[in-house]
C-alpha cells in the first residue's frame, strides 16, 4: 500500500480537507470567511482550477478540485500561505494557522463525483450551522448556495453539477436540491474521507480486499493501478523545469537571446521574454517572485508587472505553453 508524496497529477478530481492547528478556529468572523473567498476566487481565475463543491467551517475547510495546468500543491500553497498572513496581521497573532499537511483525497468520478458535492454541501448542516435545506441555501460560505443561485460566484464550476440533474436550470436546481437533502439522514460518511475501498469495505463490515489499494485513493482498485502507472511515467520521463531552462526557451520562441533575455534590454523580443518568463514562473510553475528577479535582475515590483505584461502575450498565444513549459493548453 504505497503512502508518500500526494498525487498530484492534471485533471484528476481531488478532496481537500484543511483543519486549524491544534483544531483552532481559522475564521473567526464574517470578514476572514470574506477575505479567504476573496482570494479562493482570484486563485480559481488565475490558476483554471475548476471548483465544484466548497464548504467554510469554523476551524476547518472542504474543498472539491479538479487541477487543470497548476498543480495542486501550488494551487494550495498560495491560498493557505496568502490567507494565514492576512489573518495574523489582522488578529495580531503569529505562528501557523494550519496544520502542516492539508488532506487531498484523489477521487474516481463516478461513483463519487455527485456524493463529494453532497457530502462537502451538507457540512454546515451536520455541524449545526444552519437548521435545514432552507438555510443552507442562504448560508453564503459554501458552493451550495451559489449552485442553488442565492450567491454570484462565476469562478465555481456550476454547469459541471447542475447539467447533471437537466439542461433547464430551474428543473437541474430542484432535482440538486432534492438529491443533497435525501443525503441529510445519511450522516457522517467516513468512506468519502480517505482510505480508498478497503476504508469503505471495512465499514460495510467485510474481512478483505483483494483489489489494488492505496489510502491517497478514493476509488476501484483499477483506478488506483492506473494513478500509479502514471506516477510512475511522470516520475521518469518529466524532471522539473527549471528557471535557466524556462529562460533558454522563452528566448527560442520569441527570437531573442538568452543573455539579452537575463538583463534590461530595448531588445523588444527579449523584453516579451521576460515578461512571458515572469508569467510563467510565478503563474504556471509556481516559483517565488524573489527567485525570478534575482534570475532576471528585477525588482519586486518590476517582477508584478511583467507578470501582467506576460499573461497577456500568454493568452494570447496558444502555442506558448507547448514550446515553453511543454504542454498543451488546457481543455474546455
Amino acid at each position: 500500500m504505497p503512502r508518500g508524496a500526494r498525487i498530484d497529477l492534471p485533471d484528476l478530481l481531488q478532496h481537500v480537507i484543511v483543519r486549524g492547528i491544534e483544531r483552532r478556529p481559522v475564521f473567526m468572523d464574517d470578514r476572514d470567511r470574506g477575505a479567504f473567498r476573496s482570494r479562493f476566487r482570484r486563485l480559481l481565475s488565475d490558476t483554471g482550477m475548476r471548483c465544484y463543491a466548497w464548504a467554510l467551517m469554523p476551524n476547518h475547510l472542504h474543498l472539491l478540485l479538479r487541477p487543470r495546468w497548476v498543480g495542486l500543491g501550488t494551487f494550495m500553497g498560495r491560498l493557505l500561505t496568502g490567507y494565514a498572513v492576512t489573518f495574523n496581521l489582522r488578529h495580531g497573532r503569529t505562528g501557523k494557522l494550519f496544520q502542516n499537511r492539508y488532506k487531498s483525497i484523489v477521487c474516481e468520478d463516478e461513483p463519487y463525483f455527485l456524493e463529494l458535492v453532497r457530502y462537502i454541501h451538507l457540512n454546515p448542516v451536520r455541524a449545526g450551522l444552519v437548521a435545514d435545506m432552507d438555510g443552507l441555501a442562504g448560508y453564503p460560505w459554501s458552493g451550495h448556495a451559489v449552485l442553488m443561485g442565492r450567491v454570484a460566484m462565476p469562478e465555481q464550476s456550476v454547469d459541471d453539477v447542475l447539467l447533471r440533474f437537466g439542461r433547464e436550470v430551474d428543473r437541474a436546481r430542484r432535482g440538486y436540491e432534492e438529491f443533497v437533502a435525501a443525503g441529510i439522514s445519511q450522516g457522517r460518511r467516513d468512506e468519502l474521507v480517505g482510505g480508498g475501498l478497503r476504508r469503505r469495505w471495512a465499514l460495510e463490515g467485510r474481512s478483505s480486499v483483494r483489489e489494488s489499494y492505496d489510502e491517497r485513493v478514493l476509488g476501484s482498485g483499477a483506478f488506483v493501478e492506473e494513478l500509479w502507472r502514471h506516477e510512475e511515467l511522470r516520475d521518469r520521463l518529466a524532471p522539473p523545469l527549471t528557471l535557466p531552462d524556462l529562460i533558454e526557451r522563452a528566448a527560442d520562441a520569441f527570437g531573442a537571446e538568452p543573455d539579452r533575455v537575463r538583463r534590461r534590454t530595448r531588445d523588444p523580443a527579449a523584453s516579451r521574454a521576460r515578461a512571458v518568463v515572469c508569467y510563467a514562473a510565478v503563474r504556471e510553475l509556481g516559483l517565488s517572485g524573489a527567485d525570478v528577479g534575482r534570475a532576471l535582475g528585477m525588482g519586486h515590483s518590476g517582477v508584478s508587472r511583467a507578470v501582467a505584461r506576460g499573461r497577456e502575450l500568454w493568452h494570447a498565444d496558444e502555442t506558448l505553453r507547448t514550446r515553453i513549459l511543454g504542454t498543451k493548453p488546457p481543455r474546455g
